[in-house]
C-alpha cells in the first residue's frame, strides 16, 4: 500500500477520488454555518480539493489553512479560488506541521491515514490546537478496507483512541449525512484538554 505524496498526486490527476463529494460535506456545512467567530484560525488536512476550505473563504474565514500532500490537489484550490491566500495553501505532511489553529476540520483525512498513525493523528491534532480549541468534523462508522484507504472504525475505537487527549462533546451519528455517506458517518466535535 502506497501513501506516498506521489500516490496521492497521482490519484487527483486520474480523478481516482471516489471520496471527493464535489461540494461540502453537508454535515460541516451544517456546522460551518452556525460559527459566529470568523477571525478563528481554521486547519483543514489532508484537504484535497477542500470544497470546506472554498466555503469557509467565500463566507468570510480568511483565516483558513489546507495542508496536502497532493501539488494537484493544492493547485486545484487555487484555479477554482484564484484570490485564496496562496500562503495559506500548503504543499506538505500534516504530522510536520509547526502552527497553532483554534478549529481544525476532519473531512476523510483520518480514514485515508493507514491505522498504525491513528495514535499519532491524535496526539499531533493535540499539539495543533491552542487551548479550548476543537477537532470538529465525520469520521466513518464502518468497517471499510483493511488494505488501502479508506479505512473505516467504530464509535467504541474512537472514544478510546481520542479520550486520553480530547473532552467529547459529541460523537453521534450524523443526521445529514451526503447521499451513500447516510448511515455511515459519525459527527464528532472534540475539545483540547
Amino acid at each position: 500500500m502506497d501513501l506516498s505524496s506521489n500516490a496521492w498526486d497521482n490519484r487527483y490527476v486520474n480523478n481516482d477520488i471516489g471520496w471527493d463529494l464535489g461540494e461540502v460535506s453537508t454535515p460541516l456545512k451544517a456546522y460551518f454555518d452556525q460559527l459566529e467567530n470568523k477571525e478563528i484560525k481554521i486547519l483543514i488536512p489532508g484537504g484535497g480539493n477542500s470544497y470546506e476550505a472554498a466555503y469557509l473563504f467565500k463566507n468570510g474565514f480568511k483565516n483558513v489553512f489546507v495542508v496536502d500532500l497532493s501539488k494537484t490537489a493544492i493547485d486545484n484550490i487555487q484555479k477554482r479560488i484564484p484570490n485564496f491566500p496562496s500562503s495559506q495553501l500548503i504543499l506538505g505532511n500534516f504530522f510536520e506541521m509547526k502552527d497553532a489553529f483554534d478549529l481544525i476540520i476532519e473531512q476523510t483525512f483520518f480514514c485515508a491515514l493507514n491505522p498504525n498513525l491513528r495514535e499519532d493523528y491524535v496526539v499531533k491534532m493535540n499539539q495543533l490546537l491552542r487551548p479550548k480549541g476543537k477537532l470538529v468534523g465525520v469520521l466513518f462508522k464502518v468497517p471499510l478496507n483493511d488494505d488501502k484507504p479508506p479505512f473505516g472504525g467504530n464509535k467504541a475505537a474512537y472514544l478510546n483512541g481520542f479520550k486520553e487527549y480530547f473532552q467529547i462533546e459529541k460523537m453521534a451519528s450524523c443526521y445529514n449525512s451526503f447521499g451513500n455517506r447516510k448511515g455511515r458517518e459519525l459527527f464528532i466535535k472534540l475539545l483540547k484538554k
